[in-house]
């Protein structure tokens, strides 16, 4: 594998023996997304900007291995992927055009792909994974329908997209999980069929916890889309220590959920769950309906302690009234995904 990127700015790609797969990726070609199934034509981020009204939203994005540990420290076997803990989450104002209005610009609606018998949208970037694009697909009623949210974005934070994040030019699927809102979108597909691709077809997909590897049947598990309500503790850390006389503590973190589900509550107990406390829960980001509530909630509360160890837990209840499993066990998955039982911190 070589990449190169002086001069005029190519990358490169073995893909067997001698033959390469080369991408020009400089001047006006690494500004433009072509857009497939309903016109052959490429679209500038100049005329994205110019073109469609700018949609502004505070959106969450979370990985879904975000609190893989917990399935590795589950002790059931094997689990592959990073092992990570409470961090694979983050919050920020994405801006962009609104992917349906830049396809019904093109003559593609929900209404006209659903006469097609157009089932997916395909998203594919200009980075490399386990195959050559990295690409996903969402749904066409994702996708199509305006008050879903779905960004072209060029923005975050109000500054230009940076390129770590994606820019210039990225997708931003609000509710589902990180997988599918592309990086460095190069091309957009409507099809009839799903994206083909490893992380589409057998990454992102859970099994039950009893099933091996050799037991998996991916063709018959759906890739992972919406997101289940989560939550987690940011204060106290793991380890912390109370004061001998400390007579409260005070809990801080964050909840969230996919789909455009709103935070009804968080719960938070300080005896392993066995007496909780209602959290207080803060400002939303900035103002979102209901449906379309895509970004997390802080919340806090202050209780009182006595002087024995505290298991500090939370678990979120979300606007279907959904709640977090109180056990890992139960949602157990050798790949490590959706990890969205009680969060607990230990403090001494």
């Amino acid at each position: 594998y070589q990449r190169r990127v002086h001069g005029k700015q190519w990358y490169q790609r073995r893909v067997h023996g001698k033959q390469w797969y080369q991408r020009r990726v400089h001047g006006k070609q690494w500004y433009q997304r072509r857009v497939h199934g309903v016109s052959e034509e490429a679209i500038s981020l100049r005329s994205l900007k110019r073109d469609f009204p700018k949609t502004t939203i505070a959106a969450t994005l979370q990985c879904g291995g975000n609190r893989r540990w917990e399935h590795v420290m589950a002790g059931r076997g094997k689990v592959k992927g990073s092992p990570w803990y409470l961090g694979a989450i983050s919050t920020a104002a994405w801006g962009g055009a609104k992917l349906s209005d830049v396809l019904a610009a093109r003559g593609l609606t929900l209404e006209r792909a659903r006469a097609k018998g157009i089932r997916h949208i395909h998203l594919v970037g200009n980075d490399f994974g386990a195959d050559a694009p990295y690409g996903v697909s969402i749904p066409v009623e994702k996708a199509l329908d305006p008050t879903k949210d779905v960004l072209l974005a060029y923005e975050m934070n109000g500054v230009p997209l940076p390129r770590d994040h994606g820019g210039p030019l990225r997708v931003l699927v609000p509710g589902f999980v990180g997988a599918r809102s592309v990086k460095w979108i190069g091309e957009v597909v409507a099809s009839k069929d799903e994206y083909s691709g490893h992380y589409q077809k057998k990454a992102y997909k859970v099994f039950n916890p009893s099933e091996d590897w050799d037991d998996y049947k991916y063709d018959k598990s759906p890739a992972i889309m919406e997101m289940p309500v989560q939550s987690g503790i940011t204060t106290p850390m793991a380890g912390d220590n109370l004061s001998k006389d400390a007579r409260e503590i005070t809990v801080k973190g964050f909840a969230w959920s996919g789909g455009g589900k709103g935070i009804n509550r968080v719960d938070v107990s300080v005896d392993g769950g066995k007496f909780w406390h209602t959290a207080d829960l803060h400002d939303k980001p900035m103002p979102q309906e209901f449906g379309s509530e895509w970004a997390w909630r802080l919340w806090s509360v202050t209780v009182p302690v006595g002087a024995q160890d505290l298991e500090v837990v939370c678990k979120a209840v979300d606007a279907a009234n959904n709640t977090q499993p109180e056990d890992i066990n139960t949602i157990f998955n050798r790949r490590g995904y959706l990890a969205n039982s009680w969060h607990r911190v230990k403090v001494e």
